[in-house]
């Protein structure tokens, strides 16, 4: 059975940066999208960036940030990072590792906290 490990979440003042990682335990189906997602206190957890599959060059994000936000992997080391930099406050939630999309594989999620 596949499991997912996220760290690297904290507490961060605006402006700051944070480093997610994720790893994979067990095989993860190479055409499984990996990504990931941040949900706060009364809203839906919501994509934040994703790769589609292990062969896509091209990873997607959501608008608010791009420019940002670096969603990067290590297939071999079955890794995923999220480089988060310019942190404003409404990045504040819980960030889940995923792989597979919503009906797929989840983390157990780690908070981050952008305040002053």
């Amino acid at each position: 059975q596949v499991q997912l490990a996220e760290s690297g979440g904290g507490l961060v003042q605006p402006g700051g940066s944070l480093k997610l990682s994720c790893v994979a335990s067990g095989s993860v189906p190479s055409n499984y999208n990996a990504g990931w997602y941040r949900q706060t206190p009364g809203s839906q957890r919501e994509l934040v960036a994703r790769f589609i599959s292990d062969t896509a060059d091209t990873p997607q994000y959501t608008p608010s940030v791009r420019g940002r936000f670096t969603i990067s992997r290590d297939i071999a080391k079955k890794s995923l990072f999220l480089q988060m930099n310019s942190l404003k406050p409404d990045d504040t939630g819980v960030y889940f590792c995923n792989r597979g999309g919503t009906n797929g594989i989840w983390g157990q999620g780690t908070q981050v906290t952008v305040s002053s």
